[in-house]
């Protein structure tokens, strides 16, 4: 009965309340068993079960209210301030802190009547795509335990996929809630950038940091959105036939892992087959303007946006006793060279940020508007899950490729971009490790971008689950 219990996905749940099928101190038992029978995962870096169960007594003794997330339990990525768990970061001298109020994405998640289940480990203060964690441990993918589940937000993604929560909140940089989700056979919306508030939240970049919802479905993430940016409508059903979707093969499908070539073209020729014209055009350039705004703006900003967090918060920590306590060793390096020598000159900020970034946005704007696409697609990563411990490089097609850019090659543009990208499981690779396909929509397209996604979800019947 556990096992299907935590199965269940958002809707699921709250159909099942709604029939009386069990209650939310039944449901909430499940989730701590499964949770406690996978700690190996090191899925979750901070939990108070008991607090849980009594909020779940009290609504089972008080009835379920109108609410849209009445007694569902979700994890929040560990950055995410919730005034009831340490927003640790996973990092050393953020251990103990305990924010007084919620970040507002939390808040109305909240005050929709869900509850804090958890929060998800994660790669230290986010700075890196694989939650190998030397201070909170390392996130290992439910899929096979040896491999990295992605990240930044690894725990949540792992949480999610293992059935350890029903869904839960990451945010993403570059890659950090797509990325994982892929990597972890789940669904990860980035939401155009300024559609959340980014209050409460340990930064990076302004620019770029967003909240994103992590789920089983696709229909999941939507009631997530719609309670985040307070009260979007929700997605209006769309037709596949007659869809114009982007393909731009050059840069987005270059030197691909030979499973998630493979899957890839499957799903193409899903769609094409659904009615869906596909439009093979390149983004001419991506790549260079990309490298022009990436590492410039998030690294510039991380040096003002992180004492901003500090000083909103009243922590009385300096950037050295951050650094101090940081026990990652990439992360560590980083840092230190972010505070020394290694500091991002402002001339390649500004730049970056007045001249880089709206050509990068610009030369997706010409694109959705010249193609006439609603989207493009591509695959989220250009390869699979890799072994833990691989944190400078990883093979792919038999060349040994920096770890970093190379997971994150087709996330970062859109990141950059501020435009909204969903990442949806397709398939299994021969090794058995989930393979995902990513979506962006134009700016402030999110409502048309997840209305699309929910029918392709259809399309491609993702069913499979891993085998713990």
């Amino acid at each position: 009965m556990s096992t299907d219990l935590c199965e269940l996905n958002l809707h699921q749940v709250k159909e099942a309340y709604k029939n009386g099928n069990f209650s939310c101190k039944e449901y909430v038992d499940a989730l701590i068993k499964k949770s406690e029978t996978h700690k190996d995962l090191n899925a979750l870096v901070s939990t108070d079960w008991e607090t849980l169960r009594v909020s779940a007594e009290n609504i089972d003794t008080s009835g379920h209210s109108e609410k849209q997330l009445s007694g569902v339990p979700l994890c929040f990525k560990a950055n995410i301030n919730t005034a009831q768990l340490p927003t640790c970061a996973a990092t050393g001298a953020l251990a103990k802190h305990v924010s007084t109020s919620p970040a507002p994405v939390a808040k109305s998640l909240f005050e929709s009547g869900a509850l804090l289940g958890a929060t998800g480990n994660m790669h230290e203060l986010a700075f890196g795509i694989t939650s190998n964690n030397s201070v909170t441990g390392p996130v290992r993918n439910p899929w096979n335990k040896n491999m990295i589940p992605g990240g930044s937000s690894g725990g949540v993604a792992a949480a999610v996929s293992a059935g350890m929560m029903p869904a839960g909140i990451g945010t993403d940089t570059g890659a950090s809630v797509r990325l994982p989700a892929s990597l972890c056979g789940v669904v990860g919306f980035r939401a155009t950038v300024g559609r959340y508030s980014g209050q409460g939240i340990v930064p990076i970049s302004h620019t770029r940091d967003t909240a994103g919802p992590i789920t089983r479905s696709v229909p999941d993430a939507i009631l997530l959105d719609r309670v985040m940016c307070s009260g979007s409508e929700e997605s209006s059903n769309t037709s596949l036939k007659g869809l114009r979707l982007g393909v731009p093969r050059e840069y987005f499908y270059d030197d691909l892992d030979p499973d998630v070539a493979v899957a890839s073209e499957k799903v193409l020729s899903l769609l094409q087959a659904e009615g869906v014209h596909l439009v093979e055009e390149d983004i001419n350039g991506i790549g260079d303007m990309n490298n022009a705004v990436s590492f410039p703006i998030a690294l510039y900003e991380f040096i003002s946006d992180l004492p901003k967090y500090l000083t909103e918060n009243k922590l009385n920590f300096s950037m050295q006793d951050i650094c101090n306590d940081i026990g990652s060793p990439d992360v560590k390096g980083l840092f230190e060279s972010l505070l020394g020598e290694g500091a991002m000159p402002e001339s390649v900020y500004k730049e970056a940020i007045e001249s880089g970034r709206p050509k990068l946005q610009e030369a997706f704007r010409e694109y959705f508007a010249n193609q006439s696409v609603d989207a493009i697609i591509f695959p989220t990563s250009p390869l699979t899950a890799r072994p833990i411990g691989q944190d400078e490089t990883v093979e792919l097609n038999g060349v040994q490729q920096p770890t970093f850019p190379t997971f994150i090659r087709n996330t970062d543009p859109s990141s950059n971009a501020g435009i909204p990208g969903i990442s949806l499981p397709i398939s299994v690779s021969s090794s058995g490790l989930p393979i995902g396909i990513e979506l962006d929509a134009p700016v402030g397209r999110d409502d048309r971008l997840l209305s699309i996604a929910k029918e392709l979800e259809k399309v491609f019947e993702f069913s499979a689950r891993p085998q713990l």
